[in-house]
């Protein structure tokens, strides 16, 4: 399988990303540099992004994900701050300046017909899929958040700056819900990834405050299976685990769950660690989605 984690594009196109990561591992030891931001978001829509030095991370060069047309030099690579992507030069737009609802459906056939790009976010039930949709545009209310999971239960569409699509999906793993609706919300789920021509990537929410659960490697392995674009966004990275009880750091479950996927993985997928508490990776989220969305559109 190719491909897993770049914009959807047509079939022609496929055969010529397959080289973007090859400047990648040419360069043992490149020089990077890290996107720094402070809880506000200086992101902007015209100016370029600012780029501070930082030490470089502790990944290895096989473990970063390189978009399209982004070619590694030994003058350096620009990082997003908490994650393993690459920035590149269509990361530009990024600002969320209008968010709007616009529709519910229930089947692909229903969704909005007007040809924009779009990204899905998907996740388990309680992983804060609606409190970081609302962090993303900085809006409290856009999408409903509830402590009863399973609330989204339709495909919802939000059009951001008229021109892209944020769009919620129902969680999945909510053993509460009636076996018969689960069902439902699997298939027209599904559905909508195997054929919405418009749906840029998928980014799947992983709770990372806890150990891998089997539901969540399921999902993102079909999503392998399927060649479904894919980006993993860790969700409640502020959340500190006692060592003595046991626990975690975010950062250990993290690698813990890459490692578990990938032999489903030609390449990395990209990764984000988030906490819509302290906004951490709201700006890195909106970087990346621009960066894939503005090539999509260019292609």
């Amino acid at each position: 399988m190719v491909l897993l984690h770049n914009p959807r594009f047509p079939l022609s196109f496929l055969s010529l990303t397959s080289s973007h990561s090859n400047p990648l591992r040419a360069y043992s030891t490149p020089s990077i540099n890290t996107l720094l931001y402070p809880p506000k978001s200086v992101l902007t829509t015209s100016e370029p992004v600012p780029i501070t030095p930082s030490s470089p991370p502790e990944l290895s060069l096989e473990k970063l994900f390189v978009p399209p047309e982004t070619p590694v030099s030994l003058d350096g690579a620009r990082i997003l701050n908490g994650s393993n992507i690459l920035l590149s030069n269509y990361a530009s737009d990024a600002q969320v300046l209008q968010a709007d609802f616009v529709k519910s459906s229930v089947r692909t056939e229903d969704c909005p017909s007007d040809g924009l790009p779009e990204f899905a976010l998907v996740g388990r039930s309680n992983v804060g899929k609606s409190s970081l949709l609302n962090s993303l545009v900085r809006r409290k209310k856009l999408a409903l958040t509830s402590k009863k999971p399973g609330k989204t239960q339709c495909i919802n569409h939000f059009r951001i700056n008229n021109n892209w699509y944020l769009v919620d999906l129902p969680g999945y793993g909510y053993a509460s819900a009636p076996q018969e609706l689960r069902m439902d919300w699997e298939k027209f789920t599904k559905d909508y990834f195997l054929n919405r021509s418009t749906l840029v990537s998928v980014f799947l929410l992983v709770d990372a405050s806890i150990p891998a659960k089997k539901i969540d490697l399921e999902y993102a392995s079909w999503l392998g299976q399927n060649q479904i674009p894919m980006t993993l966004i860790f969700t409640k990275c502020d959340k500190r685990k006692k060592k003595k009880n046991g626990g975690k750091r975010p950062e250990e479950n993290v690698d813990d769950f890459q490692n578990l996927i990938r032999g489903f993985f030609q390449t990395v997928p990209p990764w984000i660690m988030t906490s819509s508490v302290t906004h951490q990776g709201r700006d890195e989220i909106l970087l990346h989605m621009a960066q894939l969305r503005n090539y999509w559109l260019k292609h």
